[in-house]
C-alpha cells in the first residue's frame, strides 16, 4: 500500500486541466480494474492521502464520495474506506473515467459539426477590411458610459434588475417603434417590436419562427452567408435565384413558387448584400404579390438603412406589406456593434412567438444596455452622432473610390454605392490568387466564396470603407493592388 500511495502521488499532476479530484478517481478506478487494488483493500484516510498528495482534504473527500456512489469503494464504519467486494458488473464506469492524453478533447456523444466557414474572430492581421461596419472609434465613450450609469442606477432604484419581458425593454421598444414610424414609414408601436442581440440574432429568430425541417427558403445567388447558415440550422432547403443590376430576379421566385411550396424568401432590398444594388420598386411590388399569392414570409434584413448619400432611400417592404414581412434591423451602425442591440418588427402575434424563442435562446436580453440605448435615442444623442458620422463616412466613401481608381485602375470594376458602408468590387484576374497574396501580405477580408450560394454566381469582394481612416484606407487598397498584380 505504501508503494501505491507513492505511485499515486506521481500520477497526480496539478498542472493538468483535469481537476485533481477527477485525476484521483481515474487512477483509483484504473488500479481496481487492473487488479492492483484488490477487493477488500483499505485505502488511506482522506486526511492522510491529502497530506501525501499535497492537496486539500476536501479534494480527496469529493473523490472518495464519488467512488463510493459509483460502487468502486465502500466504507466499513470506523475501519475506513476500502475497495468494494462487489464491484460494478460493467466496465462502462471505468471507461468513463479512463484517462487519455487527449481526454479533455475527446467527445463520446453526438454533436452537430460546425459549418465550414470560420468564426469572425479578430486576428493579429496587419489590417482588416470588414464588410461594412461603422467606426467604433467615432462614438464618444463618455456618452455611452453616462447612459449606462444612469440606466443602471434607474434600474436598481425601480427594482428593474429582475427577470422581465423577453420582448425587451419597453422604453427601447417604444423608441424603436417611433423611429421606424417617423423615418421608415412602418405603422408600428411597441407591441410590434422584439429586441434581439443584434441583426444576426434577429435573422435566426425569424428562421426559428417561420421554418421547419424540409421547408424551402429562397435566397439570392450572392447573399449574406450567416443567414443561409441560420436557415440550414433549421433544416431548411436552400434554393437560389438570380441577381442583376435591379436586385433579385423576382421572375425566378415566381417560377419556383409555381413548382413547389416556398415558406420564406430572404431579401436585403435596401442595399443588396453583398453587391449594394437596390431592389427596384417594380420588383418589390412583384415580390409582395407573390408572398400574398403563395403565403410565404419575406424576411427583410434592412441592415444599413441609416446611411444614404445620394438620394432618399426607398421605404422598406415592411412599410407597405407588414402582413407578409418579418423586418429585421439593428442599432449597430447607428451606435456600436459591441452593444448587440437589434430588433424584429412584425405583427403582434408573430412577436409573441418570437418572444417565446427569445426565452429559449437568450432568456431576457440585457435590461441595462437596452435602457441605455433607449436613452441615447430619446435624448437625441444617437441622431446627433448619426449626422456627424454620416459626413465622415461620405468623405471616406469618396476617398476609398479614389484609392481604388488610383491603385487598381482597370484591374477592378466597381460602382460608388448610393448608400451603405461598403463597395462591391469585381477583379480582372484570378480572385483566388488575389486573395491568397493579400492574406500572405497580412490583409484580412471575407472571401468571395462566402457570398456565393452557387458556383456560377458573380465573383467579387465586399469591402467596407467606413471603419478605415485615411492612412488605413491607403494601406488596405495598396495591399489589394499589390496582390492583384
Amino acid at each position: 500500500m505504501q508503494n501505491w500511495r507513492v505511485n499515486l502521488g506521481e500520477r497526480i499532476d496539478p498542472d493538468l486541466s483535469t481537476p485533481l479530484y477527477l485525476q484521483i478517481i481515474q487512477v483509483v478506478v484504473r488500479d481496481i480494474e487492473s487488479g492492483r487494488l484488490p477487493a477488500g483493500t483499505f485505502l488511506p484516510s482522506s486526511r492522510s492521502l491529502a497530506q501525501i498528495l499535497g492537496v486539500s482534504r476536501k479534494t480527496v473527500v469529493i473523490a472518495y464520495d464519488d467512488l463510493i456512489s459509483q460502487g468502486w469503494l465502500t466504507t466499513e464504519g470506523t475501519r475506513g474506506t476500502m475497495v468494494s467486494k462487489q464491484l460494478p458488473e460493467t466496465k462502462a464506469s471505468a471507461k468513463r473515467w479512463a484517462p487519455a492524453a487527449d481526454a479533455s478533447n475527446r467527445i463520446r456523444y453526438a454533436f452537430a459539426v460546425p459549418p465550414e466557414r470560420p468564426l469572425a474572430i479578430p486576428t493579429e492581421a496587419k489590417l482588416k477590411i470588414d464588410e461594412g461596419a461603422p467606426d467604433g472609434r467615432l462614438f464618444p465613450p463618455e456618452l455611452l458610459a453616462r447612459a449606462l450609469r444612469k440606466a443602471t442606477l434607474h434600474a436598481s432604484r425601480s427594482n428593474n434588475l429582475q427577470y422581465r419581458d423577453p420582448r425587451g425593454s419597453q422604453s427601447l421598444r417604444r423608441a424603436i417603434a417611433e423611429m421606424l414610424t417617423a423615418q421608415r414609414g412602418l405603422a408600428v408601436d411597441e407591441d410590434n417590436i422584439c429586441i434581439t442581440r443584434g441583426g444576426q440574432h434577429g435573422i435566426f429568430l425569424a428562421a426559428m419562427t417561420t421554418l421547419r425541417p424540409g421547408d424551402a427558403v429562397i435566397v439570392e445567388a450572392l447573399t449574406y452567408e450567416p443567414a443561409v447558415s441560420a436557415f440550414e440550422a433549421m433544416g431548411a432547403e436552400i434554393i437560389t435565384v438570380g441577381l442583376d443590376n435591379h436586385g433579385m430576379i423576382v421572375d425566378d421566385v415566381a417560377a419556383i413558387c409555381r413548382e413547389r411550396s416556398v415558406k420564406t424568401v430572404f431579401a436585403t432590398p435596401h442595399h443588396q448584400f453583398p453587391t449594394t444594388v437596390a431592389l427596384s420598386p417594380e420588383r418589390r411590388l412583384q415580390l409582395v404579390d407573390l408572398a400574398r399569392e403563395y403565403a410565404f414570409a419575406i424576411i427583410e434584413d434592412d441592415y444599413d438603412h441609416e446611411f444614404h448619400f445620394e438620394s432618399q432611400p426607398l421605404l422598406p417592404i415592411a412599410a407597405y406589406a407588414p402582413g407578409e414581412t418579418v423586418y429585421v434591423g439593428s442599432l449597430s451602425k447607428l451606435l456600436l456593434p459591441a452593444l448587440r442591440v437589434g430588433y424584429i418588427a412584425a405583427p403582434p402575434k408573430m412577436i409573441d412567438t418570437v418572444a417565446h424563442m427569445v426565452s429559449l435562446t437568450d432568456g431576457m436580453g440585457n435590461t441595462i444596455v437596452e435602457n441605455a440605448a433607449s436613452a441615447l435615442i430619446s435624448n437625441g444623442e444617437m441622431r446627433r452622432h448619426s449626422r456627424k458620422v454620416k459626413q465622415i463616412y461620405a468623405d471616406r466613401r469618396e476617398r476609398f473610390a479614389r484609392e481604388l481608381d488610383s491603385e487598381l485602375g482597370d484591374r477592378a470594376i466597381f460602382k460608388i454605392p448610393d448608400g451603405g458602408l461598403a463597395f462591391w468590387v469585381e477583379f480582372n484576374g484570378d480572385l483566388n490568387q488575389i486573395e491568397k497574396h493579400a492574406v500572405a501580405d497580412g490583409l484580412r477580408f471575407a472571401s468571395h466564396k462566402s457570398y456565393m450560394t452557387r458556383t456560377n454566381a458573380a465573383r467579387g469582394l465586399r469591402l467596407g470603407f467606413a471603419s478605415l481612416d485615411e492612412e488605413e484606407t491607403r494601406i488596405a487598397v495598396s495591399a489589394l493592388a499589390k496582390a492583384s498584380r
